[in-house]
């Protein structure tokens, strides 16, 4: 027998599940201010403590009648542990920020045990009451602090020694200094430095103190430091290692099948294929995200790898790993309409960064007027001796590839390689045997070594589709004469249509247009005033020495933008793009890893490709 609902009731039913609905949702919405606040309370709270525990005068207040009655002994622990309980806040107060739940974890464990000690110490009952509201408040919101820990190895072990160990002989020296002459008498600077250094390791110094409850506290406090110190050292180093993210080899056969069907449609989508890279795969797996985080960056390059229509759920993913960990989602060198992709369904910005240069190969000609300058230069250093060889990398041999791998390593400078997001990172892998390189040979002149190394420059191309190539590395011997990245540009431009190649994409030029604009009669004094900061940046960041050598080529440009979520994350992310392209290096080597030679190995995941042309 069915009970009748009454029309009222069944009106009212949806009504509640849609306010239901509704009040889920918005508990659902991240406060994007709250975590940022609490971390900044956090970290005021923890200077406080540390304050409190090093400077006397801030502890010598009016004290309480039952806290007179306290042990001595009592009062001194709660001061030192005040102080590591300051430090300990202060140094998780970033992650607090960026919504870590361990961060939480640990800072809702030690306000309570924070605001104890206060009370225990002398009178100091507005700190505590702080802390209890501050931890009450997390409590409330501890679904601000969902963020899962990012990818950890054990060199954070030895940062963390450097930079505790740092801190902590800072602080342990003010702690040895913070008392008067009265109290600890008049030791020379080498004596309190010494007192400082062995009390870290709990060690009674050569300062003598009075009476001897303050040399207690200072041996309490310093003792404290250094365990603190060797404690994080130690759990740091001994937890599991978790590996950084790289491309699998199944990820990457997975990636290959993608460029296989629709790589022609971005010149950038082979550079996805580097070892260092993560992938991210939409919920068909028709489409690819390749990504590194840098900084807590998430940073991926070019547009997504596969069919345009499933992009939507390779970016879903993509946010949603970014939410996960609090990560700052980005994007590098994505093309227009892959900008217009990311905005619309990540509710990101868009950045113009600069113009790639592509040349037609197929209609490319030195004739004319405006080819003058680099017809005379090729044919000058071709009058030198030198020539070209344009071939597949599947048709050198071993020997070849090695040879080239090496004098690349040898031209380049420096021991960092730079690239990430227009860079392949390796040579004469085997799955790169469609990659296209150009050589350039000198004759051996009159009275010189008929057996010297005759190679003097290289340029890599990556694939891009079947009838396209994008250059990847540019090395030239600098003892060869000038001229010679350009006689090996015209050498691909005029080879490779016989290889069925008709595109060729050459540098990406950042902020060519605003160069550009900048030049012209007529321009504003903001254009000649952006223009100028781009020149002056060209001595460190060759800026506008690659607009003017891509410009010689009379290529289209073709902008590319960076996708960001807010402009006060720009400082960050530049600072992430530059560190993943090696313009700043931060990181330090790995154990156990020997050097290899270029590609011809599995690449380690620090070496990459350059696009520069050498000076």
């Amino acid at each position: 027998m069915s009970v009748p609902v009454s029309a009222e009731s069944s009106h009212e039913q949806p009504r509640r599940r849609g306010l239901q609905t509704l009040r889920t949702q918005a508990a659902a919405v991240p406060r994007a201010w709250l975590p940022g606040v609490v971390g900044y309370a956090t970290l005021l709270i923890g200077l406080v403590d540390i304050a409190s525990g090093v400077f006397p005068r801030l502890r010598h207040t009016r004290v309480h009648t039952w806290a007179g009655e306290l042990p001595g002994t009592t009062t001194t622990i709660a001061t030192a542990g005040t102080l590591l309980i300051g430090l300990l806040l202060v140094l998780l107060a970033h992650a607090l920020r960026r919504r870590k739940r361990r961060a939480w974890r640990m800072v809702c464990a030690l306000l309570p045990a924070g605001a104890a000690l206060h009370v225990l110490r002398w009178h100091q009952i507005g700190p505590a009451v702080v802390s209890l509201v501050l931890l009450a408040v997390m409590l409330v919101h501890r679904r601000e602090f969902y963020a899962k820990a990012d990818p950890r190895t054990r060199w954070r072990a030895l940062l963390n020694f450097v930079v505790m160990g740092a801190i902590s002989l800072g602080l342990g020296f003010l702690i040895v200094n913070s008392h008067s002459s009265r109290e600890m008498g008049h030791p020379s600077l080498m004596a309190r430095v010494r007192e400082t250094v062995w009390g870290l390791f709990g060690l009674d110094g050569p300062v003598r103190y009075h009476p001897d409850r303050i040399g207690d506290l200072v041996g309490y406090s310093l003792a404290g430091l250094g365990l603190l110190t060797a404690f994080s050292t130690a759990y740091l180093l001994l937890r599991p290692e978790k590996p950084e993210p790289e491309l699998t080899a199944e990820d990457e056969a997975k990636v290959r099948a993608l460029l296989d069907r629709h790589g022609k449609r971005d010149s950038l989508g082979y550079f996805a294929l580097r070892r260092d890279k993560s992938v991210l795969f939409s919920p068909t797996g028709k489409a690819a995200i390749s990504y590194r985080v840098v900084s807590g960056v998430m940073l991926a390059s070019g547009d997504p790898v596969g069919d345009v229509e499933a992009w939507p759920g390779a970016i879903k993913a993509f946010m949603a790993q970014a939410r996960e960990h609090a990560w700052v989602p980005a994007v590098m060198g994505c093309s227009e309409t892959g900008g217009e992709v990311w905005t619309r369904e990540a509710h990101l910005d868009a950045l113009e960064l600069g113009d790639e240069a592509i040349v037609d190969a197929s209609t490319f000609s030195l004739a004319g007027r405006a080819m003058r300058n680099v017809r005379q230069m090729v044919k000058r250093i071709e009058r030198n001796g030198y020539s070209c060889q344009v071939r597949r990398v599947g048709d050198l041999s071993l020997e070849e590839k090695l040879r080239i791998a090496d004098a690349a390593a040898r031209w380049r400078g420096t021991d960092t390689e730079r690239g990430f997001s227009m860079a392949l990172g390796r040579f004469g892998d085997p799955g790169d045997d469609a990659c296209v390189v150009v050589t350039a040979h000198k004759a051996p002149g009159e009275g010189e070594d008929p057996n010297a190394d005759d190679l003097k420059a290289v340029l890599h191309f990556v694939p891009w589709g079947e009838d396209g190539i994008s250059l990847e590395l540019m090395r030239r011997d600098r003892a060869a004469d000038p001229g010679l990245n350009e006689l090996l540009i015209v050498a691909a431009l005029e080879a490779v249509p016989a290889m069925g190649i008709r595109r060729v994409s050459l540098n990406f030029a950042m902020f060519r247009s605003a160069l550009a604009r900048g030049e012209r009669i007529g321009a504003g004094p903001v254009l000649r005033a952006w223009r100028g900061l781009l020149v002056f940046l060209s001595r460190w960041f060759q800026i506008e020495s690659l607009y003017k050598f891509n410009a010689k080529f009379q290529p289209e440009w073709e902008p590319r933008f960076l996708v960001y979520p807010n402009t006060r994350d720009l400082p960050r992310i530049g600072f992430a793009a530059m560190q993943a392209e090696a313009f700043i290096t931060l990181g330090m080597p790995r154990f156990g890893r020997k050097k290899q030679r270029q590609g011809l190995m599995p690449a380690p995941a620090d070496q990459s490709g350059s696009i520069a042309p050498a000076a």
